[in-house]
């Protein structure tokens, strides 16, 4: 759009995105075959970028059905395989169906909740030096997608979540710091997962969580 003619990138510069999409819709070009434009290159311009435009516009369009389609339907999906983790704090869909990925395709491995956290990347591991003791990291190993998902609970739940903002405010006074302190929650809200998932020795429950995922 920068190299749109300049009445026309007047006319969208500023509008939002569902509704530049809506106007690009409506731009009708001075004619479908540029070719008759050619003699003339500020019509031809005029009339090529509101042709690529509406075209776009109808391709963003098409698209944007197609995720909202996807995304009723993992919504649906994830209510069925997991209603419960739904209710809690700060977790909603995608988080959610995350989750449900990161377990389901790791059925196996997840015996415990440790071994869910490990498997999320948020497993202390001691990280004491000569200088310090009893300090501990988290792993850099595990699920990637679920330690950020894990990351967004946590912040989310630090800024809307009462209980949570207490806890900071307790354990900034204690000396923690904002790091260590977001170490610990994402292992409460880990273990908090856990306890939420389906359980994989419901055979039910294990379609629905591979079903999910």
């Amino acid at each position: 759009m920068l190299g749109a003619p300049s009445p026309l990138r007047d006319e969208l510069v500023e509008l939002s995105k569902r509704t530049l999409v809506n106007h690009c819709l409506q731009l009708q070009p001075e004619t479908e075959n540029l070719l008759e434009l050619a003699g003339d290159p500020q019509r031809l311009h005029t009339a090529g970028t509101a042709t690529s435009l509406r075209d776009l516009a109808r391709r963003w369009k098409t698209l944007d059905e197609e995720i909202k389609s996807l995304n009723r339907q993992i919504a649906e999906l994830v209510r069925a395989a997991a209603p419960a983790l739904l209710e809690l704090k700060s977790v909603g869909i995608e988080l959610a169906a995350q989750f449900l990925f990161t377990s389901g395709d790791n059925a196996d491995r997840i015996r415990s909740e440790a071994a869910f956290a490990k498997l999320c990347g948020v497993a202390p591991q001691p990280a004491s030096s000569g200088r310090t003791a009893g300090r501990h990291r988290l792993s850099r190993g595990g699920d990637q997608a679920a330690n950020s998902s894990l990351y967004i609970v946590t912040i989310a739940r630090m800024r809307h979540h009462q209980p949570t903002r207490d806890y900071v405010e307790r354990r900034s006074a204690e000396g923690l710091s904002k790091r260590e302190i977001i170490r610990c929650l994402k292992r409460y809200i880990a273990r908090e997962i856990y306890t939420h998932l389906p359980r994989p020795a419901d055979p039910e429950a294990t379609d629905q969580l591979h079903a999910a995922a």
